[in-house]
Parts: C-alpha cells; sequence; structure tokens
C-alpha cells in the first residue's frame, strides 16, 4: 500500500483529476418504489463488495454482490425493488488490502453507524412535514445555543421521562418546571424570552456516545462518523435506522411551528478518526498530509479533512444542501472554520444564496484553528485574518469583543473590561461598531457574544476573575455583560443558561463531563428570575435599536461621538431609519465597569432613560432626563432620543450631516 505521502502527489496529479472527479449527485443509496441504486466512489479500489444484511448490527449477512466498476471511480450496483430498511455496507479491496466500510454517503444506519441503511426517505416524514415552514426571519437574529440532551435531561424541565435527552423533548409543547403548571421550562421559556434562532450542538452520527450504551453517557459531539445520518442517542430507537430521521425531523418541525429557527453545528473539519469510511474507501483522498509525509493536525483530533480537493468540497457543499433540503434547516455554525478553506465556504454560501434567497439561510462559524494544517496549492484557510475574503453574509464569533468584555476565554484567570482589567476601552468600541476599522466588511460578518459552549460559562468567568465578589456584585456583572454586548452590532448569540447564570462548576471544557454537570437546570432559571427578566428587556428593547441591528457595509457610520476614559466608554448612535418608524432618532449608550458611580452630561432635551443597570424594561414608560444624571457602578446606561424635542445646535448638525 502507498504512504500517505504517495497518496497525496497521486491524487494531485493531472492524470488522477482527469480520470477520477465525479460530477454526478448521486452517490450512496437513492431508494424509492422505482429501485434502488447502490453508487461508491472509490478511484483507487481493485474491486468493491456490497454485503447487504437484515439488520443494522449483528451476524445476520444475506447477500454479497460484486458491484461493478464505471467511469470517474465510482461502483455501482442497482435491485428493481425498493430496499428500504435493509443495511448494507462494503468489502474494498485496495492494492492487495481488504477492509470493511460503511458508506460515507449515507443517508441512514444502524446503531452506532457501524453499517449502513437504504432509506425511502419519504417513509421517514412525520405528518405535517410538506407543509413545514421555517417562521419569518425578522428584523433582529437571537441565536441561543443548545446541546439536545443538556435541554431535557433534568427533571426540573417537566418532560415525559421517555423524552428526557432526546429529539422528541422538542415535540413537548407548554412545559413547566416539574409539571408545576404555572412556570414555563422548555421552548415556551425560550419564546417568552425572545429567541428566534435555537443551534443544536453536533447532532449528526457521532462517535463518541454508544448508542446502545446508558442514557447517561454524554458528549458535546464534535466527533463525526455519518455526516448525513442523525445521531442515534438522542432517538428513542437507535436499532432502527428510520427512527432517528423521523424523529429529528419532528424535532424541527414543532421548532418552526412554535416560532424558532433552526442552526446545525456541523464539523466539516476532522472526523472521529482517522479510519473512516472516507479512509477505508478512499485511502488518504480526504486528510492533508505534510510534504515530509507528517499527518496534518490542526484540528487537534487526530486529523484535517482536506476541504480544498474537488471532491470533498463537493461532498461537504452536498451535504450541506441535503441537510437544507431534506431536514429544512435553516443555518449552519462551521466548527474550526479556520481549517476549511474561502473559496468552499464562498461557494456554500452563493449555492445557498441561489436556492432559498440572499443571505436566508444563516452561516457562519469559528475563525480559527488549533494548529497548522497542511491545506495545498493556492487555497486560503477561512482564518479571522481572511474575513475580508468572505462573502459578507458568512459570519465569524468574534473573540475580540468577548475577550474585550469579559477577559480571555483561554486565560481563565485574566479578566476584561466588566471585571477589572485596564485600557479595554478601545477593543469595547470596537466591538461597538463590529471592527470594522479591522477590515470587517459589514456587521454581518461578526458574532457578537460573551459565552459559548466552549470555556467557562460567563457566571463561571466573573467568579474565577472575582473571587472577593458576592453574589450581588457578580449578578450585577452578568447584567452588565449582556446590556454591553446586546448594545454593539453584530449577530447576537449567547449559550443556553447564561441568562439565568448558568455554571457547570468552574469547568472550562465540558465536553465528556457527566450530564449531571452539563444538564439544564431549569430550577436556575426561576432562582434567578430577576436575572431572566434583564434579559428578556434587552431582548425587546433591541428589536427597536435600527441603529445597532443594521447589519449593511455602513453601519459603522451610525456609530459616532465616542468618549472614552478609564473604566468607561460612551457613543451616539444614528437610529433613524429610512421610513422613519423609529422610536428614538439618536441614543446615547454608556458603560461604566468602575465601583463608583460617574456623571454623564445630556446636551439638550427629549431624552429619556431605556435601560440601566436594574432595570431593562425603563423603555416601556417614558423616563424624562436632561443635562447631568448618574450611572451606577457596573452598569450600562441606554437613553433615546426623539426629534421633535431635539434643538439643532451646530454640533449635532454636523454629525447628522455624516450619519447614514
Amino acid at each position: 500500500m502507498k504512504t500517505a505521502l504517495e497518496w497525496k502527489r497521486y491524487y494531485s496529479s493531472p492524470e488522477f483529476k482527469d480520470r477520477y472527479l465525479y460530477n454526478g449527485n448521486d452517490l450512496g443509496v437513492s431508494c424509492s418504489d422505482s429501485g434502488t441504486s447502490f453508487k461508491l466512489w472509490s478511484p483507487s479500489a481493485d474491486s468493491v463488495t456490497l454485503n447487504l444484511y437484515h439488520g443494522g448490527s449483528g451476524q445476520n449477512l444475506y447477500k454479497s454482490i460484486p458491484m461493478r466498476k464505471e467511469e470517474k471511480g465510482v461502483w455501482s450496483w442497482r435491485a428493481e425493488e425498493n430496499m428500504h430498511g435493509v443495511y448494507y455496507d462494503f468489502t474494498v479491496e485496495t492494492e492487495g488490502e481488504k477492509v470493511c466500510s460503511a458508506d460515507p454517503y449515507a443517508k441512514a444506519c444502524g446503531v452506532n453507524g457501524r453499517r449502513s441503511m437504504a432509506v425511502d426517505l419519504r417513509r421517514t416524514d412525520p405528518e405535517g412535514w410538506e407543509n413545514d415552514r421555517a417562521p419569518e426571519k425578522g428584523t433582529e437574529q437571537f441565536i441561543y445555543e443548545l446541546h439536545v440532551k443538556e435541554f431535557s435531561w433534568d427533571a426540573s424541565g417537566g418532560f415525559p421521562e421517555e423524552y428526557r435527552g432526546k429529539y422528541k423533548a422538542f415535540t413537548c409543547r407548554d412545559t413547566t418546571l416539574y409539571n408545576d403548571g404555572i412556570h414555563a421550562t422548555g421552548l415556551s421559556y425560550l419564546r417568552d424570552l425572545g429567541v428566534t434562532h435555537v443551534q443544536i450542538m453536533p447532532a449528526y452520527d457521532y462517535g463518541s456516545v454508544d448508542e446502545a450504551g446508558k442514557d447517561t453517557e454524554f458528549n458535546w459531539g464534535y466527533d463525526p462518523v455519518n455526516y448525513n445520518v442523525p445521531e442515534g442517542s438522542y432517538s428513542t430507537d437507535p436499532e432502527h435506522g428510520e427512527v432517528r430521521i423521523r424523529e429529528m425531523k419532528e424535532m424541527i418541525h414543532s421548532l418552526h411551528e412554535q416560532g424558532f429557527r433552526v442552526i446545525m453545528d456541523v464539523v466539516y473539519n476532522h472526523t472521529y478518526v482517522l479510519d473512516s469510511w472516507f479512509q477505508r474507501t478512499a485511502p488518504w483522498y480526504f486528510y492533508r498530509v505534510f510534504d515530509n509525509g507528517r499527518i496534518s493536525n490542526g484540528s487537534a483530533c487526530g486529523n484535517d479533512v482536506a476541504s480544498e480537493r474537488e471532491m470533498c468540497a463537493k461532498y461537504i457543499l452536498e451535504s450541506v444542501l441535503y441537510w437544507t433540503e431534506e431536514y429544512h434547516v435553516d443555518g449552519f455554525r462551521f466548527d474550526l472554520m479556520g481549517l476549511l478553506d474561502v473559496e468552499l465556504m464562498n461557494r456554500i454560501r452563493r449555492a445557498l444564496d441561489e436556492r432559498y434567497g440572499k443571505g436566508e439561510k444563516l452561516m457562519f462559524g469559528e475563525p480559527w484553528a488549533a494548529d497548522a494544517t497542511a491545506m495545498e496549492g493556492d487555497a486560503v484557510p477561512a482564518l479571522k485574518a481572511n474575513i475580508g475574503l468572505l462573502d459578507e453574509n458568512i459570519g465569524m464569533f468574534c473573540d475580540d469583543t468577548r475577550d474585550a468584555v469579559k477577559g480571555s476565554a483561554l486565560k481563565i484567570h485574566k479578566p476584561g473590561f466588566i471585571n477589572g482589567a485596564e485600557d479595554k476601552e478601545d477593543d469595547i468600541i470596537n466591538g461597538v461598531s463590529a471592527w470594522t476599522v479591522s477590515g470587517v466588511k459589514a456587521p454581518s460578518q461578526i458574532i457578537t457574544y460573551v459565552s459559548a459552549h466552549d470555556n467557562q460559562t460567563l457566571w463561571d468567568k466573573l467568579t474565577e476573575t472575582l473571587p472577593e465578589a458576592d453574589e450581588e456584585e457578580r449578578m450585577r456583572l452578568n447584567r452588565m455583560a449582556a446590556a454591553l454586548y446586546m448594545t454593539c452590532q453584530g449577530t447576537l448569540f449567547f449559550l443556553s443558561g447564561e441568562e439565568f447564570a448558568r455554571t457547570k462548576d468552574g469547568m472550562e471544557d465540558s465536553f465528556n463531563a457527566p450530564i449531571a454537570l452539563n444538564r439544564l437546570d431549569w430550577e436556575k432559571a426561576w432562582e434567578n428570575r430577576e436575572l431572566v427578566e434583564y434579559y428578556k428587556g434587552l431582548i425587546a428593547l433591541r428589536r427597536q435599536l435600527p441603529g445597532l441591528c443594521d447589519k449593511s457595509a455602513k453601519a459603522s457610520e451610525r456609530i459616532h461621538d465616542a468618549v472614552k476614559e478609564e473604566n468607561a466608554v460612551s457613543f451616539l448612535v444614528d437610529n433613524r431609519t429610512k421610513d422613519g418608524r423609529e422610536r428614538w432618532q439618536t441614543l446615547k449608550v454608556v458603560y461604566n465597569s468602575s465601583r463608583t458611580p460617574r456623571t454623564v452630561d445630556l446636551e439638550g432635551d427629549g431624552w429619556s432613560i431605556l435601560c440601566d443597570g436594574t432595570d431593562s424594561r425603563l423603555w416601556e414608560k417614558e423616563h424624562p432626563v436632561r443635562g447631568k444624571l448618574y450611572i451606577a457602578p457596573q452598569s450600562v446606561l441606554v437613553m433615546g432620543r426623539t426629534e421633535e424635542d431635539m434643538g439643532q445646535s451646530d454640533e449635532e448638525s454636523v454629525w447628522r450631516k455624516q450619519a447614514v
């Protein structure tokens, strides 16, 4: 067998590309009443045998069929009957070595994904699926990151015991705290909070949890095995391949019906193990290798997927489109997007726009990698430094804003602006305008956030950096963090439970910690209801601030007259709209991270307080102010001014001429 480096040279040759790049879109299994077609791309195989089974596991082989070699490295076999429910794998012989492989293009599989399943997808559609539609996009997006098992595991959520930790939990309406009928949990709670998009952490088939094991097994799921198949441990029956498909569709259908769009967290940058179905059917084609023969490991997971190779790029593009078409997914969050190449990301963006309308499907990712990667040719990685090469509707998580607000996510003892760091004022004001000073095309490219599944929760970070602070001060700083990032431009994102001071007991990386630590504690959502209400008010206020919701290329011009002092930042926002329906034409926002109050000077009349450090719903009633006022310690103050009461000083005239 060739070495990895020898395979790399072979795949880069003009001869290989001329002979084996396949343009068809029918790889895998096509299964319907008109017949069943099996196709596998295995360009270097000397022979491929299709093995058919009665079940998804066990010794139940009933037939082995030699497949026919076609052009472009494709092997095929066709039956005239509908083989829905039949399990299969392949025996692939390459250069004298035989391996058994599941189908990398499979749409269904048996328990733990080791055997693929032929599936007639129309038989998996739940009732009403043909009429399933996403809710309207709305004027602003609020993305809430959820893990399927975390969402409903705890008994406090009031979910039926048999659905806890499963897709089916998302089909439960009007759940309440321990079924008390009073305190909302689940999707009712999220709808009341104001969430518009639910981001589901990996829900394709992954390898780090035994689907036949105990329900208490837990992992985040960044371990892909079968990219186009739902994870079986979230289904009520992982032994039967069609069940997980139907139940995932039921989850999405329910989320749509209850007012949420669905974002899928996808991991195309690496596979669970190097000995994957990719590797077994096309040795070393789908993986990167350095020129010295060293295996590329920019993912820190043992392998890097070669997204720049034609058939690999084709696979990823078709996989994304499959999830939008078959499962009605509304957007994608790309894990370690910095390991994928710019051309592929832009190609996916174009394809989504062509099919669904410009920007209709959200698309964003992590603009970094864990280490150097062996990307080939002229391919350019989709790293933060290359954001200017990406389409304006491809977003990136903004770690600069995150770290400026609360401190480095990787250095747990290091604080940020709100918890005691010095000289963060420049970063804070740059975060307000979505870092357009650093080559960002528009706020549409920035995901503004302070917490996600990675690293510590916001609450734990505050506890770590301010061990001397009491709970009252930490709550004050939690509110400040929320008000600060929700008054920045960009698309807003937050970790489930951030709004009720979610804790993981200080753990930085809980990817395989017990579910008891990772689960959402719905009791806490009601114990800390004042904090939840503060978030709820911020979300409702944000929808009325077009100057901050603006995602256009000129949005940063709305931010002006910034003043930076030690532990304080203030600025004005042009909040006007073309149709003139805005409630306030000008905003003044002040951040005070010091432990002492500050004074704020207001010029002219017409000002009203919209939000302060304790109440995010002051905007619901008139709270007129003028002249000099105080901003409380460790808080954010938001004020709005109405046009009809504004005097036109010379200074005001200047900024109004410059405003958008």
